[in-house]
Order: structure tokens, then sequence, then C-alpha cells
């Protein structure tokens, strides 16, 4: 009788409280602005054995914006924007994890904002070797990064500038930092 073995896959949920979501943009073509989201939730399922057989899902709430303005929040919250009442979230949804030569981690994952999907590629740290925290849960790390053109995803809304230009720019970096909690 031969006994197969099952591999190792564990299932992690991220820690919103220890975890940032965070994007950038150009504002008036002169410099970055950044905003947070700071309502999100996802699960990892990690393969102990093969990274590439791991997978992710994750939701953003649109409503958790926060970029330092009350009105340039409330504006993207608005139909110009994320119009959140009707897409109150955006979601990640890993569909290929790779890994390159040089060890860097790939993960291309369908992402959805305003009702439109498209295929994202993010560069990927960690994760980090697990670690217990002072109350017994085993946590990880997980950095990644990736740009995307608001425009793909129908966040078109722009002003001309008087000096030429236009008020927002169409290339978005987003920076993950995620902590995860393992589950029993």
């Amino acid at each position: 009788m031969s006994t197969v073995a099952t591999p190792a896959i564990t299932t992690w949920n991220v820690d919103p409280t220890h975890s940032v979501v965070e994007f950038k943009v150009k504002h008036m073509m002169i410099s970055n602005v950044k905003g947070q989201f700071t309502g999100l939730n996802g699960t990892l399922s990690l393969h102990e054995a093969d990274l590439t057989q791991s997978s992710v899902e994750a939701a953003i709430e649109i409503a958790s914006i926060h970029t330092r303005d009350e009105g340039r929040d409330a504006h993207l919250k608005g139909a110009d924007f994320f119009d959140a009442e009707q897409f109150p979230t955006m979601q990640l949804r890993s569909t290929h994890i790779a890994l390159k030569s040089d060890g860097e981690v790939v993960l291309t994952g369908d992402l959805t904002i305003k009702g439109v999907t498209r295929s994202v590629a993010f560069a990927v740290e960690g994760p980090t070797p697990a670690a217990k925290d002072p109350w017994g849960n085993t946590r990880i790390g997980v950095a990644a990064t990736t740009k995307i053109n608001r425009k793909d995803f129908g966040l078109t809304w722009n002003a001309a500038l008087e000096a030429g230009g236009l008020m927002v720019g169409e290339d978005i970096g987003i920076t993950l930092d995620l902590q995860f909690v393992k589950q029993a």
C-alpha cells in the first residue's frame, strides 16, 4: 500500500491593521500625490514546497481611500473616479505566479476596478520567513509593486491646466505591504 504525500498548502489572512495599500499619481505634472486604502481583506493560499502553486485573493474597500484631503477623497469616491456607491470594492485574484531565473517572483492577476478587469503583473518580495508574534500567531510579510494606466480601468476624469498639461497623470504606481496571519 503506497501513501501519497499531500502538498503542504496553508491559508493566511491579511492583517489589515499591519498592512498598507498605497498608490501614487502625478498631480499637475509637478509632483506625486500619494494615497492609501485602509479597508482591505484577503487570503493567501501558500504552497509550502512550490510558491508557483500558491494563490491570492483580495478585496479593497473604495470608501476607505485616504489622501490627507477630505475634498479630494470625496471626489475620488464619486462618479468621476471610483464611483464607490456603485463599485464599493476593487478586487485582485491571482492567475499565475512565476519564479524568474534571478529569483524574482512575479504574480499575475486579474485586477478589477470600477467593474473593469485587466491582467496586471506585480513584482513580489517575499514571503518573509514565518515568525511567531507575542500572542502565538504565525505571521509572514509580502511586498508587491506594479504600475497601471488608470484609463484602462475607466478612471478617465481629468482637467486641462491653463499652462498646458493635465491635472491628473495617467500612470498609477501601486505598492502593497502586506502582513498575513496563518489560519489554523
